[in-house]
């Protein structure tokens, strides 16, 4: 397969106030990319610098630039370029120049080959500070730790996908992190190959130590996914049926010791939790009766998307 004339590439940079950035790593693209079939589908996160004006000015026609009406965060920023992207692969890279667009032609050998359904980045001599690292290694080791999947750089965004896996990304809240996992869940063939790594050239990181805890809180939902999504009601059922267990044997307990001993039960602290046992493995059970008809509804109803756009551009005209 010749992937210089036949495979259109799309190459998806979400961007949140990257004026000084822009340019240059539009350019890193093209030269990158040369003899390629290729276009760059920038999606603006309702920037407030220029990022926006700089993209206009360059007229290029390779570049598809999609505004969005406000700022959704980037997921959602990810999800709207890839929705959009029209190439048979699909890369996604961060836009503050610290992926090197030189790294994409060596990425994409074993994904257009067949071997791989994606391939992603390790950062090599990663130029970023402990404020961004720390966050990073517990959701790598979070995720070497509950899954069967070894990765070891989930936070590289430098990554190639078949069109097929990357439009079946469901990306919302801040999943971006995971979506390596997420293209494991959908049965991807993961390849990991090591890139570089740049220094920010300009602007300023929009991460900082509460990332640590968004990772868990987005680690035990994408536990709960891998298991359960399709099936909640066996998480919650069987939660609940055993709190019901639980909660009887108690009061079994306390009503023969009550009526065969003739022993005071009423000031037992045992009673009280007893009787919580059986309350609450009811709402559990309940829960996921509830959780089963709304999994049926998402499933059934009709696919809207969680962004709105404002406008298309391509080479500086509207769509």
């Amino acid at each position: 397969m010749d992937l210089h004339t036949q495979s259109l590439l799309s190459v998806v940079v979400p961007l949140y106030n990257e004026e000084d950035n822009v340019a240059l790593l539009t350019q890193s693209i093209h030269e990158s990319l040369k003899g390629y079939h290729y276009q760059i589908v920038y999606v603006d996160d309702f920037s407030t610098d220029h990022t926006r004006k700089r993209i206009w000015e360059m007229e290029d026609d390779k570049i598809h630039l999609i505004s969005l009406k406000k700022n959704y965060g980037q997921s959602l920023a990810l999800a709207a370029g890839i929705d959009y992207a029209q190439g048979e692969y699909i890369i996604t890279m961060d836009g503050d120049l610290q992926n090197d667009p030189s790294d994409i032609p060596q990425m994409l050998s074993p994904v257009v080959n067949g071997e791989y359904d994606v391939v992603t980045g390790i950062r090599q001599k990663r130029k970023d500070s402990l404020v961004k690292k720390i966050p990073s290694k517990i959701a790598n080791f979070l995720v070497r730790r509950v899954t069967k999947l070894d990765i070891k750089d989930n936070g590289c965004a430098l990554k190639v996908f078949t069109k097929d896996i990357a439009k079946e990304l469901n990306l919302y809240g801040e999943m971006h992190r995971f979506i390596t996992l997420l293209a494991y869940l959908e049965g991807a063939q993961i390849k990991q190959v090591p890139v570089k790594h740049h220094a920010r050239h300009a602007g300023t990181s929009k991460y900082g130590l509460e990332r640590v805890f968004k990772v868990v809180a987005d680690m035990m939902l994408l536990l709960f996914i891998r298991k359960y999504f399709q099936r909640p009601i066996h998480l919650f059922g069987i939660l609940g049926v055993l709190l019901v267990v639980l909660g009887i044997g108690i009061n079994v307990y306390l009503f023969t010791i009550k009526w065969g001993f003739g022993q005071d039960i009423g000031n037992r602290p045992l009673l009280i939790f007893g009787m919580m046992f059986i309350l609450a493995g009811i709402q559990l059970f309940t829960i996921g009766i509830v959780m089963e008809l709304l999994i049926r509804t998402y499933y059934e109803s009709q696919n809207k998307r969680p962004y709105r756009i404002k406008n298309i551009r391509i080479g500086g005209k509207t769509t």
